[in-house]
C-alpha cells in the first residue's frame, strides 16, 4: 500500500460527507418552499455515493426523492389550489436531522483517520532519523 493511500481515502470520505451535509442543509432551507423554478414544491434531494477502487468513495450524484409531500388546507396561501390545499415539500425535519447527525459522525471518523495517518507518518519519519 502506498504511504499516503489512507490519507487519500479519508480525504475522499471527508469530501463526500461535506457534499452530503451541504445537500441536507439545502433540504432544511427549503422545507417550506412551495414554489420552485421547475414548478411545484421543493423535492428533497439525496446524495448517492459510489466506490472508487483504491481511492475510497466519491459522489455519484444527487437524486430527487419523488415521494409527494403533504397537502395542507390553507386557502389564503398564494399557492393554494381551487379547493384551498397547498402541496408542501416532502422534506421532514426529523429525517434531515438524523441524516445530519449520521453525516457529521462519518465526517468526524474520516477526520480522525486523517489525524491518525498523519501521526503515523510523523512517527515513521522520527524512526528514520
Amino acid at each position: 500500500m502506498r504511504l499516503f493511500a489512507s490519507l487519500e481515502i479519508s480525504s475522499a470520505g471527508l469530501a463526500a460527507q461535506r457534499t452530503r451535509l451541504d445537500t441536507i442543509a439545502t433540504n432544511i432551507a427549503n422545507a417550506e418552499t412551495t414554489r420552485t423554478p421547475e414548478g411545484g414544491p421543493y423535492q428533497r434531494k439525496r446524495v448517492v455515493f459510489r466506490e472508487v477502487l483504491n481511492q475510497g468513495v466519491a459522489v455519484a450524484g444527487t437524486v430527487t426523492d419523488p415521494t409527494p409531500g403533504p397537502r395542507i388546507y390553507e386557502p389564503g396561501h398564494p399557492d393554494a389550489d381551487a379547493a384551498g390545499y397547498v402541496q408542501m415539500p416532502n422534506v421532514q425535519l426529523p429525517t434531515e436531522m438524523v441524516e445530519m447527525v449520521s453525516a457529521t459522525r462519518s465526517y468526524e471518523a474520516n477526520a480522525a483517520a486523517v489525524a491518525a495517518a498523519k501521526r503515523m507518518a510523523l512517527k515513521a519519519l522520527e524512526i528514520g532519523e
